[in-house]
C-alpha cells in the first residue's frame, strides 16, 4: 500500500485513503468499523486470504499460515497515541505486518505487559493463541495487515473472542 497518511488527517479521511488503497489492490471489503476508540479496521473477504497473504506476507506460504481451513484477513488502523486493549484469544493466533508505521507492540506469555517494541514499515510479528498482546499507536497513524489464524475448526474466532486484561476505554 502506498497510502500517504498525514498526521493532520481526520479519521474519516484516513479511512477513505485506506479504503481506496485496499480497493486498488482488488480486495473486497466485507466489513468496516470506524467506531473503535483506538481507530478501527477493514475486514477483507476470506475467499481472498491467499491473495492477501501474497500481497502483504509474501515471505510466507499459505501452508505456513493455515492452522485450520479458515483464515481471516484484516487491515487494522490505529490512531496516534491510542492503544488497543491488553488482550488474548482462545480461538485464534494472529500474524501482523506493519504497512505504515511505526507502531508499538507489547507481547507476553503472562498477564503482565511486556516491554514496548517499536515496529517499522515491513516488520512482521506473530502471536500464538493465548499470547497476550497490545497494538499501540505512536506519533502517527499506523496501518497493520493482519491474518487471523483460526485454531478451532468447529468454532472459528470472532470479535467476541477477545479477553481484555486492561483497556483504556473501559470495555
Amino acid at each position: 500500500m502506498n497510502t500517504t497518511i498525514e498526521d493532520k488527517d481526520s479519521k474519516a479521511v484516513v479511512f477513505d485513503k485506506i479504503r481506496n488503497e485496499i480497493e486498488n489492490h482488488n480486495f473486497k471489503i466485507v466489513n468496516e468499523d470506524q467506531t473503535r476508540p483506538w481507530g478501527g479496521f477493514f475486514v477483507i473477504d476470506e475467499s481472498q486470504a491467499s491473495d492477501f497473504i501474497a500481497t502483504f506476507f509474501s515471505h510466507l506460504k499459505i501452508d505456513e499460515v493455515q492452522i485450520t481451513n479458515k483464515l481471516s484477513p484484516k487491515i487494522l488502523v490505529v490512531a496516534p497515541e491510542k492503544r488497543l486493549s491488553w488482550q488474548y484469544h482462545f480461538r485464534r493466533a494472529e500474524i501482523w505486518k506493519v504497512v505504515e508505521g511505526p507502531v508499538g507492540v507489547k507481547i507476553s506469555d503472562t498477564d503482565v505487559e511486556g516491554d514496548l517494541k517499536t515496529l517499522q514499515n515491513g516488520d512482521f510479528i506473530k502471536m500464538d493463541k493465548g499470547e497476550r498482546h497490545r497494538l499501540i499507536g505512536l506519533d502517527s497513524w499506523g496501518i497493520i495487515a493482519e491474518i487471523w489464524q483460526h485454531t478451532d475448526q468447529d468454532n472459528p474466532s470472532d470479535e467476541e473472542d477477545i479477553v481484555r486484561l486492561q483497556d483504556d476505554f473501559g470495555r
